[in-house]
C-alpha cells in the first residue's frame, strides 16, 4: 500500500508531465546512451518517449545507468520513421529533427510552444535521409569547437530544456497536462 508521502509525489509529478512534448529516438543503440536520455526524459517532465527500432534485440536500458527512470516513462515502438511519424502528425504533432544539414536551424529558432516531437539518430550516422525528408524542422545545435556533434544525452538535454522554457515563458505548460483519464490511468499504473 503506497504512503500518503508516496502518492502526493506522484500525483505532483504526473500533474507536471507533457504529454505533448515527445522525445524520438531512431535507431539509438549505445546502452549507455538510452539510459541516460531516459534519465533526461523523466526529469524533464516527458511522458512519451518513441522509439524507431528495427533490430531484433530490446532497446538497450542500462538501469544503473537510468536509476529505472524507464518506469516512469510510456514507450512506443516503431518500425520505421514513417511508420512514427505519420501517427505523430495524424495526433497534430509537428516533427523537429536534429540534423548537421546545412539547411538546419538553430534549435532555439522554432516555437516549443505546440505538440512537437524531437527527434535524435543514432550515435554514428545520425537521423535518416527519410526521416530529415519527414520532418517539418530540422535543427542543430550551433557548436563553436572542432568536433561537429554533442553526445545524445547532452543534446537532448539541452533542447528538451529550451523547450521547457519557452513553455514555461508562455504559460503554454500551464494548460495542456494529461487528461482526467490519462491523469487516472498513470496513477493507477505508477502506483
Amino acid at each position: 500500500m503506497p504512503t500518503k508521502e508516496r502518492i502526493q509525489k506522484v500525483k505532483k509529478v504526473l500533474s507536471l508531465r507533457q504529454p505533448d512534448l515527445r522525445i524520438v529516438l531512431e535507431e539509438v543503440t549505445n546502452t549507455h546512451n538510452a539510459s541516460a536520455v531516459v534519465r533526461t526524459c523523466d526529469a524533464a517532465g516527458v511522458l512519451y518517449v518513441d522509439i524507431i527500432y528495427s533490430q531484433p534485440i530490446p532497446f538497450p536500458i542500462n538501469e544503473a545507468i537510468s536509476t529505472r527512470a524507464e518506469k516512469w516513462l510510456h514507450f512506443q515502438t516503431y518500425k520505421s520513421p514513417k511508420e512514427c511519424f505519420d501517427e505523430l502528425k495524424k495526433r497534430g504533432f509537428k516533427i523537429a529533427a536534429t540534423s548537421l544539414s546545412n539547411d538546419s536551424i538553430p534549435y532555439t529558432d522554432i516555437d516549443y510552444s505546440q505538440p512537437i516531437a524531437i527527434v535524435f539518430g543514432n550515435e554514428s550516422e545520425g537521423i535518416s535521409d527519410e526521416a530529415k525528408a519527414m520532418a517539418d524542422y530540422l535543427i542543430k545545435i550551433p557548436l563553436n569547437g572542432m568536433v561537429q556533434s554533442l553526445n545524445l544525452s547532452v543534446s537532448v538535454g539541452i533542447i528538451l530544456y529550451e523547450a521547457l522554457n519557452q513553455r514555461k515563458k508562455s504559460k503554454y505548460n500551464l494548460s495542456h497536462k494529461l487528461s482526467p483519464e490519462e491523469f487516472k490511468n498513470f496513477m493507477n499504473r505508477w502506483l
